[in-house]
């Protein structure tokens, strides 16, 4: 698993969004971290399949922004979205396994057209009744 380097993110303290009364109004407490994928040192398979997520936290830069505000301590903020950036990056560490397309075997082949046969005899017996 590779592990993301902390000297290439960048936080940012901001205000905390939500209610709390004074102390959210006059500290600033939560994190934006950004991360761009592309400067970044993480492996180029890693980098590939990170911008490719369909995730909003990538944007079209190929930044990952995190927005930490469960604490209001800025120091477990600063934790938190450091430990949500690295189980993103571990998401993609591995690659998924390649699909191999098999065939169906003769004896499904056989079931099936037998049931679409029958089925086929089924919808032709409701036909009108020629006298």
């Amino acid at each position: 698993m590779p592990l993301v380097n902390p000297e290439e993110v960048l936080f940012t303290a901001i205000r905390a969004q939500g209610a709390g009364g004074q102390n959210v109004n006059k500290v600033s407490s939560a994190i934006h971290l950004r991360f761009d994928v592309r400067a970044s040192s993480l492996p180029e398979d890693v980098k590939h399949r990170l911008l490719a997520l369909p995730d909003q936290r990538v944007t079209d830069e190929g930044v990952v922004v995190i927005k930490a505000q469960r604490s209001r301590s800025q120091d477990a903020n600063r934790s938190d979205a450091l430990t949500r950036l690295q189980a993103l990056v571990d998401s993609v560490a591995t690659a998924p396994p390649v699909r191999r397309p098999t065939k169906p075997t003769y004896g499904s082949q056989q079931r099936r057209l037998e049931g679409k046969s029958l089925r086929s005899r089924i919808k032709a017996g409701r036909g009108r009744i020629d006298e």
